[in-house]
């Protein structure tokens, strides 16, 4: 069972989608945020994942960012990730509202840049109890440092440059300088998901406000991860996924519990929605939400 609903951050209206177990339950339930990729939205892989939570007896909520989907925002597309960490501390907060949901139960994950955007939002937001990830990738990693840390450091520079041009474009009142941020040459996979039949749609991955490189090139997933402890943090990665590192190196960071779990055979995009290796991960995820979220006896 799956319901409209919207809620407010920073003070614009976000578009979600909550699910529900379709078999009544007695008592409240335990709930999951669940936020998108990178310039995706709700209905994309957050959703497929919701979903699935959903049938594990989990209430998940799935919600479209500020400035991206159907939430509001301008310039449309903009990736900030200091929005996106309050995004998230106002979706838990919106499931605190809910009459059918308990408070004191709730968990995250987050998805490809959202396992970056969770971990940070958890790092000081205390009412996430259990914190989970499936292909963690620290944007600001990626930006600064290049995938697999191959960055020329003259093209950091450059972008930063960009970024400052198009800030005062802008402020000319000039239309937004904007970027292709996935091209085919560039990562095959990812635009086999985003451009194609599989995985498009219509409000996701346009080209973004370039002035959203500077916000990520100085935002850093992982640098307070111990802050989660000692609430427990489970990252999930395909074992061929070319973003394993960025989760493999902030378990080591996390001050624990703490757990990496490898889904043999599945790559960074396989795990948006191929069901040979979506199934695996939502079961540990399952397992994992169940006992951390478990209701306290007479509480519930």
């Amino acid at each position: 069972m799956k319901t409209d609903v919207t809620f407010l951050s920073s003070g614009l209206t976000l578009a979600g989608i909550l699910f529900l177990p379709d078999t009544p339950t007695a008592g409240r339930l335990a709930a999951v945020v669940v936020s998108h990729p990178g310039g995706g939205v709700k209905e994309q892989t957050a959703s497929v994942y919701a979903e699935r939570l959903a049938r594990e007896g989990f209430a998940a909520l799935a919600f479209d960012a500020a400035y991206q989907g159907e939430s509001e925002g301008e310039p449309r597309g903009l990736e900030d990730p200091f929005q996106r960490a309050e995004d998230i501390k106002s979706a838990v907060s919106f499931l605190t509202t809910r009459d059918e949901i308990d408070p004191d139960r709730i968990g995250a994950l987050g998805i490809c840049a959202s396992g970056g955007y969770v971990p940070y939002a958890a790092q000081t937001d205390v009412r996430i109890k259990a914190v989970a990830t499936v292909n963690a990738t620290d944007m600001g990693s990626v930006m600064r440092d290049g995938l697999g840390r191959t960055q020329d450091p003259q093209l950091l520079r450059a972008m930063l440059e960009s970024a400052a041009a198009a800030r005062t474009a802008e402020a000319r009142g000039e239309a937004v300088p904007r970027q292709e941020w996935i091209t085919e040459a560039v990562d095959a996979e990812t635009y086999a998901y985003y451009r194609t039949p599989r995985g498009h749609h219509p409000r996701a991955v346009r080209p973004w406000p370039v002035r959203s490189l500077d916000r990520i090139i100085q935002y850093d997933s992982y640098a307070s991860i111990h802050l989660i402890a000692p609430r427990p943090l489970l990252m999930i990665v395909g074992s061929d996924a070319n973003t394993a590192y960025f989760s493999r190196e902030a378990v080591a960071r996390a001050a624990g519990p703490k757990e990496l779990f490898v889904v043999e055979g599945a790559t960074h995009i396989s795990l948006y929605d191929k069901d040979e290796h979506v199934t695996p991960a939502v079961a540990r995820l399952g397992a994992f939400y169940a006992t951390h979220l478990a209701a306290v006896e007479g509480q519930s």
